[in-house]
Parts: C-alpha cells; structure tokens; sequence
C-alpha cells in the first residue's frame, strides 16, 4: 500500500469516527456516512487518491433543535496556527453558528489552542487530532455505556437520592471519553456496565 493509499484509509477512519461522535452528541447524520465503506469514501474523496480536507468539512443540525447547529472543521494545514484558527472561526461567525470542532493531523500551536479559551463567550470550540479519531473508543467492548443527563434528569437524580453535585464521583474534561461527548463542567453522565448478579447496574459521574 502506498503513502498516498495509507492516508485515505486513515482520513476514512477519521471522518467515519467524527459522524459517530457528532450523531452520538444528538445531531443530524445520514446513514449512509455512517456506513460509508473505504470505497465508496475513496471515489467520494479522493478520485485522484489524493483527500482534499476542505471536502470533508460539515455542518449539521441538532435533532432536538434545528437552530442548534455544528460545524467540523478538517484543517489544510497539518500544524495548526492562529492564521487557521481565524478562518475556522470566521467561517463559524459567516453561518452564524456557535459550535465548532476543529481537526487536524499534528499539531495545535500554544497560541492557536489559546483562542479557543479566549472565544468561550461567544463560540464552544473543541479540537481533535486525527491519530484520536482513528477507533472509536465508546464502541470498544471495554468501554460501559455512556448517557449524558439532561438538566431535568440531573436533578431529578440529585432529588431522588438527595445529593449535592460535590457528591457524586468525577469524570475529568480531559477524559476521552469525556472529550468523545463534549461535556461541560457540571454535566452528568450516567455509566452502566454488565453484572454478574444483577445483569447491568449504573453509576453516575459528574464533570469537573
């Protein structure tokens, strides 16, 4: 297999795992991207054998609310600088949309990772690079169910066992898993795996 070859297969893996993650996240994704084969993605993508990730770029809508939108972003440039950051965000600003992932296949530079915290107030901006996407790790047998609550079924949960969010177990943001959902500080996840005994039981944990 070629360089050219190898790096068609590693974007289809990639661009297959970001439908999951955003379709995961309650998001409009058709099924056939879900199921996209590496040669249907080939004749799509990369007629020439050669991606150009421009084409690889979306955007969809929220399946509980059509206004809530999100756009993924598959950066040209390998090492991600604040030039790149600038388009991405321009792009974001021209569809009026406030949710954007940016991907990339190296490297984020210190200053262009810290345009993501600056712009919090007006945009929610994450960033993934490609080697992370390459298997999606929630479908891993390994890896319990994850839920993410909404505020009602978090404080019905709180209510109902009466507890503080300070007593609940904690999922760190930086967790893959985490990452993987998109949790915000404060978020709960709800976490079932199989028993022996009792055939599955779940647990809770909150975002910090």
């Amino acid at each position: 297999m070629s360089e050219e070859e190898r790096n068609v297969a590693r974007l289809w893996k990639v661009n297959r795992t970001i439908h999951e993650l955003v379709s995961d996240r309650g998001f409009e994704v058709s099924e056939d991207e879900l199921q996209m084969d590496l040669a249907t993605f080939r004749d799509q993508y990369a007629p020439n054998n050669a991606v150009e990730r421009t084409r690889l770029n979306f955007f969809t809508n929220s399946r509980d609310d059509p206004e809530d939108q999100i756009f993924v972003f598959f950066s040209e440039e390998k090492n991600v600088s604040i030039k790149t950051m600038k388009k991405f965000i321009q792009i974001l600003e021209d569809k009026k949309i406030n949710r954007g992932i940016i991907i990339y296949a190296d490297k984020m530079t210190p200053s262009a990772k810290k345009v993501i915290t600056a712009m919090t107030q007006h945009y929610v901006l994450e960033e993934f690079e490609e080697a992370s996407l390459l298997v999606n790790i929630t479908r891993h047998t390994l890896v319990p169910r994850h839920e993410v609550l909404t505020p009602l079924e978090k404080k019905a949960l709180l209510e109902k066992y009466r507890l503080k969010e300070t007593q609940l177990p904690r999922i760190q943001l930086a967790d893959p898993v985490a990452r993987y959902y998109g949790l915000r500080r404060g978020q709960v996840v709800k976490v079932t795996r199989p028993s022996e005994t009792s055939g599955r039981y779940a647990s809770y944990r909150i975002a910090f």
